[in-house]
């Protein structure tokens, strides 16, 4: 299923997250469940119930993202349309809840990742799962160290900052700071002095109130909070791009060529993943944008191609669970 952006749409930052902001889908029929960490916080989830026996598809959110974020109203809409139970895990302090803890969520964060679905898959054997963005980092991360091990039959990562060294170059400098790091910054900072007001000592307040890039508030939040040292250290070792060779599962790498997020020189070649990774790189869709058709334009594009991806893994395992009776 390939991407074609509408003509009247030009390249550039125009074909990004902003258009599809503007096209929200309605909210869908979301169910909340409350979960403790295993470290004593809460997370929450918004579920859409299907019909019994079919599958689930995880959605992961983007950095200071959420259920209500486009991409994900627009996912659990079409997930409910088919019938599918749909579920979409906030991380640490998004989705209205607190964060407690001295921890937030970070692009390296496998371990949330994991138990999320560990717990998931309890109740839901068969489960595909998508990520968006810095969730998309996370999960690739996850399917990585997990080897033939992880649990999805199936997974998906949009728009995800494969080379976090090279999406620095991009969100710290020019239109990208101006229009995304500035939003980012918005709400990543009220977070980090509400961390440290319960933690004193953390971090250094006055450099977080100072931070005006990414490389600012790595360097004094993100990184020491996490283990990492400095936001050089954590973007070497968090990235995604050099682990691609070991992941297992069936697995869709959607990024546009034209993502302000990261530079299309940074995109992986067929020879630097494994061949369970499909990798597919339209020229327009921007980050996380993916609008299609006549003026003003729809979101629809991006959950068809997911789901179209994940259900012949889907059938196949449900199948070989559910084999047909002898004659």
């Amino acid at each position: 299923m390939s991407y074609r952006a509408p003509a009247w749409l030009p390249d550039g930052h125009s074909q990004t997250i902003w258009p599809a902001l503007m096209l929200r889908t309605p909210r869908p029929p979301y169910r909340r469940e409350q979960w403790p960490t295993p470290d004593g916080a809460n997370i929450a989830l918004d579920f859409v119930d299907g019909r019994r026996g079919s599958p689930l598809v995880v959605l992961f959110h983007g950095l200071e993202g959420s259920s209500d974020s486009h991409y994900a109203r627009a996912l659990m809409q079409a997930v409910a349309a088919r019938g599918w139970h749909g579920v979409v895990p906030h991380f640490r302090g998004c989705g209205g809840m607190d964060n407690p803890l001295p921890r937030a969520y970070h692009a390296g964060d496998a371990a949330e990742i994991r138990w999320i679905l560990q717990r998931l898959a309890l109740r839901y054997p068969l489960m595909a799962v998508a990520a968006v963005s810095l969730g998309g980092s996370m999960l690739l991360n996850y399917l990585a160290e997990e080897g033939p091990s992880a649990l999805p039959l199936a997974a998906a990562a949009i728009s995800a900052p494969l080379d976090l060294v090279a999406a620095s170059t991009r969100l710290d400098r020019g239109l990208g700071r101006l229009l995304y790091t500035r939003m980012f910054m918005n709400t990543l900072k009220p977070k980090a002095l509400a961390t440290l007001r319960q933690h004193p000592g953390l971090f250094d307040a006055g450099r977080v109130r100072r931070a005006r890039t990414f490389v600012e508030f790595d360097d004094a939040v993100t990184a020491p909070l996490h283990g990492y040292g400095t936001a050089l250290n954590y973007w070497q070792r968090a990235s995604s791009k050099p682990r691609l060779r070991q992941i297992s599962c069936p697995t869709l790498i959607l990024n546009a060529r034209n993502d302000p997020f990261l530079p299309a020189s940074a995109l992986p070649a067929a020879t630097e993943v494994s061949p369970t990774v499909v990798l597919d790189f339209p020229l327009h869709g921007g980050h996380v944008g993916f609008v299609s058709g006549r003026f003003p334009g729809h979101i629809h594009w991006l959950p068809q191609r997911l789901l179209d991806f994940f259900l012949p893994h889907l059938q196949n395992s449900s199948s070989q669970a559910n084999p047909p009776a002898k004659p």
